[in-house]
């Protein structure tokens, strides 16, 4: 059982993805760092928060009370997510990708990757053709 632990502690699988985890936390950090400090006040320009710190537009209910619709905070989420997996693309991603292509070239394997061509209609009709040609007579 521990050899089993060790063997999976060691692939290189989950060292990358404890690596990932801990660099995507850190700059999860970095892109919530910079929403709040940049994207926020431009929101900010446009709607004056509330009470609760939410800001967006303020529609009156039917029973006469304010309602506030926070696209505040739903921007910081889109804006965060996308700035995150960017990154991870960028960094992470996109280079591994490209190390495996080099490294499967180096190795001379060939990624096949388009389908095998398959035959038009005209092609399956003439070797049909053939095919009853070449069949003796009953």
């Amino acid at each position: 059982m521990i050899k089993g632990f060790k063997e999976f502690i060691l692939r290189g699988n989950v060292i990358d993805l404890a690596v990932a985890v801990v660099i995507g936390a850190a700059f999860t950090a970095v892109v919530n760092a910079i929403v709040s400090a940049i994207i926020n006040p431009l929101i900010q320009v446009f709607y004056v928060p509330n009470a609760n710190g939410d800001f967006g537009p303020e529609i009156t209910g039917l029973y006469g009370q304010t309602v506030v619709f926070p696209i505040g905070a739903l921007l910081t989420s889109v804006i965060s997510f996308f700035a995150v997996a960017l990154v991870v693309y960028f960094v992470f991603v996109f280079p591994m990708n490209r190390w495996k292509a080099r490294a499967a070239a180096r190795a001379g394997v060939v990624e096949q990757t388009d389908e095998p061509k398959l035959p038009t209609e005209q092609e399956l009709l003439v070797q049909i053709r053939d095919l009853l040609e070449r069949q003796p007579c009953v």
